[in-house]
């Protein structure tokens, strides 16, 4: 299983369910790594998408109150089951996608993690863990993204479990 996240420089992924930066590079990235696979999140991750379910891919849902998701979803009562769900999948097409809990909850089960990395802090809620004070993650690539259409440079940093 491989996360993929957009991060600032103090590794904040959003603020009241909201991304903190918008990039067109990121998000054409992200639809490209995980089209044709399977994306792993939270409720509320789903609930922030404006269209819904994530078309083209298989949608693993964790949640309490499966009553309250859309249909094309698989619904799952925790991070166990989301493994479960996930066990006959090719583990490369596998997408940890968030939010914070699941993050956490699932990152160890990672291999890799794709990262979009913006050069600057806004105000956040919820983190994504510090890669590079985790001796476990090494940086196995790292390439310059340019800049937002607001100016905010990126680059996208691959880090592989050792």
């Amino acid at each position: 299983m491989n996360a993929i996240v957009a991060v600032c420089s103090d590794w904040g992924i959003g603020y009241q369910g909201a991304l903190l930066v918008h990039s067109k590079a990121d998000m054409h990235r992200f639809m490209e790594l995980t089209m044709g696979g399977t994306v792993v999140m939270g409720r509320r991750t789903l609930e922030s998408f404006p269209g819904g379910p994530l078309k083209g891919r298989k949608n693993v849902v964790i949640t309490h109150d499966p009553e309250a998701l859309p249909g094309g979803v698989v619904s799952v009562d925790s991070p166990v089951a989301a493994l479960e769900a996930v066990a006959a999948d090719d583990p490369n097409r596998v997408w940890l996608i968030g939010g914070e809990s699941v993050y956490r909850a699932l990152l160890d089960q990672c291999t890799r993690a794709y990262v979009t990395k913006f050069d600057v802090e806004r105000p956040a809620d919820a983190f994504f863990p510090n890669l590079d004070e985790d001796p476990a993650w090494q940086v196995e690539s790292a390439e310059n993204g340019g800049a937002t259409t607001k100016g905010t440079h990126f680059s996208f940093i691959t880090y592989v479990r050792q």
